[in-house]
């Protein structure tokens, strides 16, 4: 019989690529988390990993166990939130994962809607960039991601996690008080093309969207400085270092001086937030008010791609 707990190693050596990594997001280490692998070969009668370098790679066997994993962890998070609802589901703690605008716009708004609501909910909340939510709800160590889209993300009909669309926002020029287009109402974005670039650094998801709007637009753009930081992007561009793209609500609020902000005419930039959760998970009846708060708050923040 195929140990399931075995399972949940198999999906993180999958989702990690290698031994090391699956190890440190399971708080196992690497020697415990290849018995455990082979243990798992050894019952299933089938080799269900290949070594590539450090890395290690499903054969065609282990993919075939991998889907059935994902249905089965998926039902034993149904029932958890099952068994959570029998015994009431009214007072626990629901740890959040968020990038720091999402924190600010979103679930901040949506933890106080909660303490009116349910004040038995607690929320954890856990600072991760827009990237690094997802793997954290998939490894158990945060129940809902507060995510945006970026190239290899999780798609939207993935068998381990449920999405909740929250908004729609788009990246607005950020120029010098004193560049030559700052007089203008709209920017169009190939007319930076031969300005010095300010963005965040690589693997940031915003650095995505620019670089594909940009290559859109027709061109790359020249990236002089970096910084996660949106407010430090601003004070660069204020300086007259280079021009920017910065996500609308990342704006809202913020003190800017010496710059302009422009919304943008041609390919453009858009940043797409949703929350997730672990399949099955979604009903939990902790779970669930913290994903209507959520989706209450982010009402009215989308603004229509054009």
């Amino acid at each position: 019989m195929i140990d399931p707990r075995r399972l949940r190693i198999l999906r993180a050596a999958a989702d990690h690529r290698t031994v090391t990594a699956a190890a440190a997001a399971l708080y196992l280490t690497p020697s415990a988390v290849s018995q455990q692998l082979a243990a798992l070969e050894q019952e299933t009668g089938h080799t269900l990993l290949t070594r590539s370098g450090r890395g290690v790679r499903l054969t065609a066997a282990g993919e075939i166990l991998l889907e059935h994993a994902n249905a089965m962890l998926a039902q034993l998070e149904r029932a958890e939130a099952e068994l959570a609802a029998y015994a009431g589901g009214s007072a626990g703690e629901v740890t959040v994962a968020a990038f720091a605008t999402g924190i600010a716009e979103v679930l901040a708004p949506a933890i106080v809607t909660l303490g009116v609501r349910r004040p038995g909910v607690r929320v954890r909340v856990r600072d991760a960039e827009g990237d690094a939510s997802l793997p954290m709800v998939l490894d158990g160590e945060a129940d809902v991601a507060l995510a945006v889209e970026y190239r290899g993300a999780p798609r939207e009909g993935d068998r381990r996690l449920v999405r909740v669309p929250l908004y729609a926002e788009p990246f607005d020029a950020v120029l010098h008080a004193g560049h030559p287009l700052a007089a203008e109402p709209e920017v169009a974005l190939l007319s930076l093309a031969d300005s010095d670039w300010i963005g965040p650094y690589p693997g940031n998801p915003c650095l995505d969207m620019v670089l594909l709007a940009c290559e859109l637009a027709g061109f790359d753009p020249r990236l002089r400085h970096s910084s996660d930081d949106f407010r430090a992007v601003v004070a660069l561009a204020g300086a007259g270092a280079g021009v920017a793209l910065v996500p609308r609500s990342a704006l809202r609020g913020m003190e800017v001086r010496d710059v302009v902000v422009r919304p943008v005419t041609g390919p453009a930039a858009f940043r797409r937030v949703f929350a997730a959760v672990r399949r099955g998970a979604e009903d939990h009846p902790l779970i669930r008010p913290v994903l209507d708060a959520l989706g209450d708050a982010a009402a009215g923040l989308s603004t229509r791609e054009g």
